[in-house]
């Protein structure tokens, strides 16, 4: 039987600047947000929350349709997030002014205590990210990844598969 050869580490082989730029972008993203599990862990906020929070604080008002939509989760994946923030009074829920059967979702003073907690932590770990490049290379990694995204999205919701509420 073949000895087994290690596993490439990051940065190596197609692991590296020779892989397919869709993996290196997933393993990139997969890293990020292995990182804010464990920055948030102890705050009890999974990652999917704090895209929740954080899209309701910068627009309020949103049904869970709207965050489904913004968030690019499913809305089942939603809903369960949207119970549990709701579970620990995180959320406000309240009917729509002229359309009564929309739900519309805001923070709750707790939310926004908890979220300033989660901005914190989510900023260190975003400097660490660009430690090293300068203004205008950050500034050109946020153009790229915006354009890229622009330029995948077909106008339909992308609904992840590996969320956890």
């Amino acid at each position: 039987m073949p000895k087994r050869s290690a596993l490439p580490m990051v940065g190596e082989g197609k692991r590296g600047v020779d892989g397919h730029i869709g993996y290196l972008l997933r393993q990139a993203a997969a890293a990020q947000r292995l990182r804010m599990e464990r920055a948030l862990q102890d705050l009890a906020i999974t990652p999917p929350q704090f895209t929740v929070l954080t899209l309701l604080q910068a627009y309020p008002a949103l049904s869970n349709a709207d965050l489904a939509r913004l968030s690019q989760l499913s809305p089942p994946t939603v809903c369960v997030i949207v119970g549990n923030l709701l579970k620990r009074d995180l959320l406000i829920r309240q009917a729509h002014t002229q359309h009564g059967r929309i739900l519309q979702l805001q923070l709750s003073e707790s939310g926004q205590q908890v979220l300033q907690q989660c901005k914190i932590r989510v900023a260190h770990l975003e400097a660490a990210l660009v430690q090293g490049l300068t203004e205008n290379e950050d500034a050109a990694i946020r153009r790229w990844l915006v354009h890229v995204a622009q330029a995948l999205d077909d106008g339909m919701p992308h609904l992840a598969d590996d969320d956890s509420a």
